[in-house]
């Protein structure tokens, strides 16, 4: 009986004027505009829908985020109760509404332009939660006048949320019309002016889709009044898109609307670079990208930033010998879930930093400076380890168990710390298969990711597969202990070839902070290997945490490194500095253009340019012919470098681009070079 009345009485304070989930409109002859909530009643840390909502007049028009050629979007600010938050505006796909000689993209009729309000934990039921939005919007016919108003909306704070029945029907109009993500393939390619966007996957078929139009996310992109044709081969649909005059842009990004027979217009967001010549549909069929994947992580066990993890993995080996069956596999399946979950962790991240509009590519770790010299440390304390300051598990002896927690643990991480120092090089076949990749759908490429994940783990994996192969591994004897402190060189090599990358990153302010770090860790470690040895007395807990106090102040450098400026790159002798403005003027002068896409912290990098752009005889090619080389150094990830790799479909460095005098389009160098290779693409003998 008392819920009833507490409803009934509910229902005559949402029927008052003060609160309503409608505000008073403003009105003109060209439009009726209010603020509008998807709730009659809000509740304490719960979201609810508010949008401006605009009917306009017949004839009139007004305008979605990219305006096309003329006009603006409309404006919202919002004023809100202390603590509550509301997100952006979920724009409803546009129409194409020509407008004279321009073509604009808006909305014409009733739109209503939703954005989601969180209300704080703090508000208390019976309070009134007070909306204020002041809005501004343009509305255009034969002229164009601008409009504005200010809107209030109280409404109640109860327990729980109460929908708003005559506003319901408004806000999943709305929701239908706000595109989602692409559930297939994109791709998208440019000769010159003329560029093209193309869908594939299930699902395309020129019986349900009728037509297709692209709206670009930004302004000065696309000749707007131009043609879209479409067309269909298989199931991929390609439109023919037209670009400004001005510099091929890196990637495309907006909104695909697609019409049926029945007239819905399902619309879907869509990115993706803008590579080679106009794209017929993706850059590799994803079955074919799978199999390069494969093959380029079987590859990269062969580059040289993974031969410091064969310290670890040599003794696991030799462990491995004349251990049952059963051990081995266990062994090899933890090495091999080690490699996989951490490809799975880069490659989810760079899915998700592009899904925020982020330019991205392999080993764009490596980019930070907290995360190289991070990497730096781990290297010192591996080395630390093998060379018996401290011990992470028991000491290698002859014939040691695999079974213990400790030896799959040691695998798994084993498999993490090989992905990790693996981003650095890159191996033939991965940048095709990275840079199709790049244009698929997360799901695609994330099965990408793990393919070149499970080519790295290969070797490893037969292991489990065939463990009799482990019999042919030496015997575990004294030798492992001397090979074991042997190999700790290896990564202190690795640990001092990346400081001298953290030199080239933040110049030596950084290196003093990164060798201020590694001495606080290893005397941390000496700390730690003390009360190992000294058992479980009040020294051994106090030595702990003194060692535990030394690597925490190690790891609070970590953010003063990542905060340090960066150094101007010197792109070295007979080289200069890249940029597009850069190319376009040479080419415009036409000259010959050699660049070099690179990095301090690629190995594949730095060995190419020393066995292949250094050689003198690519040197004096490159000065009779009066070739300009430039170096676009990504050390740091510099965002305009990031769209120059995109832009020719590659997911890393290095990329080799070479102009010659006149041509439209550069030749693309393979990721491995020799000097035959660079004198071949000059046109040199």
């Amino acid at each position: 009986m008392f819920r009833r009345l507490a409803l009934i009485l509910l229902g005559m304070i949402l029927s008052a004027p003060a609160f309503a989930v409608e505000s008073a409109a403003v009105r003109s002859p060209r439009a009726i505009a209010s603020l509008a909530a998807d709730s009659a009643a809000v509740a304490p840390g719960q979201s609810f829908q508010a949008g401006l909502r605009l009917r306009l007049a017949p004839g009139w028009h007004s305008y979605w985020r990219n305006a096309g050629d003329a006009g603006a979007p409309p404006e919202v600010t919002l004023t809100l109760p202390q603590g509550a938050t509301a997100g952006p505006i979920a724009w409803p796909a546009p129409e194409r509404i020509p407008y004279g000689p321009l073509v604009n993209y808006g909305y014409t009729g009733e739109v209503l332009l939703p954005f989601e309000i969180r209300v704080p934990e703090g508000a208390r039921p019976g309070d009134a939660f007070a909306v204020v939005a002041d809005a501004t919007w343009l509305v255009c016919a034969d002229v164009c006048i601008p409009e504005e108003g200010r809107f209030t909306l109280n409404l109640p704070v109860a327990d729980r949320a109460i929908p708003s029945p005559g506003m319901e029907a408004a806000f999943k109009g709305a929701a239908a019309r706000v595109p989602r993500p692409a559930p297939w393939s994109v791709a998208a390619g440019a000769t010159g002016r003329q560029a093209s966007l193309s869908l594939s996957g299930p699902g395309l078929s020129p019986t349900l889709v009728q037509e297709a139009l692209f709206f670009p996310s930004r302004p000065g992109l696309l000749d707007n009044t131009a043609p879209q044709p479409l067309v269909w081969k298989g199931e991929t649909l390609t439109l023919g898109l037209t670009l400004l005059e001005g510099e091929r842009p890196g990637s495309l990004e907006g909104v695909v609307v697609l019409s049926d027979l029945a007239g819905q217009r399902p619309a879907f967001e869509v990115s993706a670079p803008v590579v080679g010549p106009a794209a017929s549909g993706p850059l590799l069929p994803f079955g074919q990208a799978l199999l390069f994947a494969l093959l380029g992580g079987l590859i990269l066990n062969l580059m040289p930033c993974v031969f410091p993890v064969l310290a670890m993995k040599a003794m696991a080996l030799a462990r491995l010998s004349g251990e049952a069956r059963g051990q081995v596999r266990a062994h090899a399946a933890s090495y091999t879930a080690g490699v996989l979950a951490t490809f799975a962790l880069i490659g989810g991240a760079m899915v998700g930093l592009r899904t925020v509009g982020m330019a991205v590519g392999w080993g764009f770790q490596f980019t930070s400076p907290g995360f190289v010299a991070a990497m730096a440390w781990l290297m010192l304390a591996v080395a630390l380890n093998l060379l018996g300051v401290f011990q992470v598990m028991r000491p290698v002896g002859a014939g040691q168990s695999l079974a213990g927690r400790g030896g799959h643990l040691g695998a798994f991480f084993t498999g993490a710390l090989a992905v990790a120092l693996a981003t650095p090089c890159t191996a033939p076949f991965m940048a095709a298969a990275l840079g199709a990749a790049a244009a698929m759908p997360a799901a695609m490429t994330m099965g990408v990711f793990l393919a070149l994940g499970l080519g790295l783990a290969l070797p490893y994996a037969l292991l489990g597969l065939f463990p009799g192969l482990a019999r042919l591994l030496p015997r575990p004897g004294p030798w492992m202990e001397r090979l074991r402190q042997f190999l700790a060189f290896p990564m202190l090599g690795a640990a001092v070839w990346l400081v001298w990358v953290l030199a080239q990153q933040v110049g030596p302010d950084g290196v003093l902070w990164a060798l201020a770090g590694g001495l606080l860790l290893s005397a941390g470690l000496f700390v730690l290997g003390l009360a190992q040895r000294s058992g479980e007395g009040r020294g051994a807990k106090l030595a702990r945490m003194t060692a535990g106090a030394t690597l925490l102040a190690a790891v609070a450098l970590l953010p003063r490194l990542s905060a340090a400026p960066a150094v101007a790159a010197d792109a070295g002798p007979g080289a200069e500095p890249w940029s597009a403005a850069r190319v376009a003027a040479l080419r415009a002068e036409g000259r010959p253009v050699f660049v070099n896409a690179t990095a301090a912290w690629c190995i594949t990098c730095q060995v190419n340019e020393r066995v292949a752009l250094r050689a003198a005889s690519v040197q004096d090619l490159f000065a009779a012919r009066n070739v300009a080389y430039l170096k676009a150094d990504w050390t740091r990830g510099d965002p305009a470098i990031g769209a120059l790799l995109q832009e020719h479909g590659r997911a890393g460095v290095p990329l080799y681009l070479f102009w010659a005098p006149g041509a439209a389009e550069p030749v693309m160098l393979p990721q491995l070079l020799t000097e035959g290779i660079v004198i071949e693409a000059l046109g040199g003998t």
